[in-house]
């Protein structure tokens, strides 16, 4: 089905709502997800409303908890996000961070025990947008590991993202989001959902045997996720797991931490004002210069022009604005159905659509 966002974001706020969230709450965590999937992140999106509402519901996600300095040493601060939504925590750690870097020229934001925090990306970008450069790495847990080491079998890392914005004065910034696996945990989700297979090179069975099959997460015993780049994505996945996980005084996810089933991220942030470090018009006319060579390059065959980080989403965003979002019937229900443990009818839905 095709959905309107704006129409999705009113669903989603009364959901949230009704699960328990304020309405400040509900609108951020409902923006931020509906904007995962008009930038094309549709693993990021509303279809992760039922876990949400079961985290709501079993206190693994506290509503009404904000972001809170617990130290603060010059450049570096560490805050606790009391388990509060991502999309409220996240973007208030990010405006604290900001205010440090104003002072210091860089900050040091170590946010702990944050539900689930999106699209890493959104929060870059709220940086992007004060005209700060930020560099992100994020762990996940709460929930049993996703992917297997290089060499593995069996899972021992989630899918760790790593995220860089830079902003380009009078043009989007550049945008690297990515999870540190070969795809998202959530696509292999929507895949599944949708009766796809994933992209070779994803997922291997329980023996450690190659496959595109989504299914295989399901088994028992399951498959698991792999890392992009083989050694190379996992190295990151692992410096994102020390980083996020241990050195912010969180925890990794080693099996020495509980396991409740839910999703929780901590997330080591620089934030870095350009214009300690040099001259910002030399920096805004050598990265544009950059730019346009990098896209001047001849193409491949159907391949229309060479993309720079963050020209995909976009894209992405223009057509599902003017088109609406597609959201695949498995992942509709599921939606539906979580509404409906809340008090939330699919004819309430269906009202809100219309």
């Amino acid at each position: 089905m095709i959905v309107n966002h704006q129409k999705l974001t009113k669903v989603v706020e009364a959901i949230c709502v009704a699960a328990g969230a304020g309405a400040e709450e509900a609108s951020m965590t409902a923006g931020h997800l509906v904007e995962a999937n008009l930038k094309g992140h549709d693993s990021h999106g509303v279809g992760m409303i039922p876990i949400y509402v079961n985290n709501l519901k079993k206190g693994f996600c506290q509503p009404d908890s904000h972001a809170e300095v617990v130290s603060s040493n010059g450049s570096v601060v560490v805050v606790d996000g009391k388990l509060g939504f991502g999309q409220v925590v996240g973007p208030e750690s990010m405006d604290i961070g900001i205010e440090v870097a104003r002072e210091h020229g860089i900050a040091v934001v170590a946010l702990k025990n944050a539900h689930h925090l999106g699209r890493i990306g959104a929060h870059a970008e709220r940086v992007a947008a004060q005209g700060l450069i930020s560099i992100h790495y994020v762990n996940v847990v709460g929930h049993d590991p996703q992917v297997s080491p290089f060499g593995g079998t069996v899972p021992r890392l989630g899918t760790n993202p790593f995220c860089c914005a830079i902003p380009v004065e009078g043009e989007n910034p550049i945008v690297l989001d990515m999870a540190t696996s070969a795809v998202a945990a959530g696509k292999v989700r929507v895949a599944l959902n949708s009766g796809l297979n994933v992209p070779e090179g994803c997922l291997i069975d329980a023996e450690g045997n190659e496959t595109t099959d989504p299914k295989v997460i399901t088994m028992d015993p399951a498959g698991s996720q792999t890392h992009f780049g083989k050694h190379k994505g996992f190295g990151l996945a692992f410096i994102c797991e020390v980083l996020a996980g241990a050195l912010t005084g969180a925890w990794s996810v080693q099996p020495g931490n509980i396991r409740q089933g839910t999703v929780v991220n901590h997330m080591l942030a620089f934030i870095i004002d350009p214009k300690v470090i040099g001259d910002t018009d030399a920096f805004t006319s050598e990265t544009k210069a950059l730019i346009e060579y990098i896209k001047s390059t001849p193409t491949a065959k159907d391949v229309d022009c060479v993309l720079i980080p963050g020209e995909p989403e976009q894209i992405a965003k223009a057509n599902r604005q003017a088109n609406g979002i597609p959201i695949d019937e498995t992942s509709w229900q599921g939606i539906v159905a979580a509404g409906a443990t809340v008090g939330v009818t699919a004819e309430m839905i269906t009202g809100m659509l219309s």
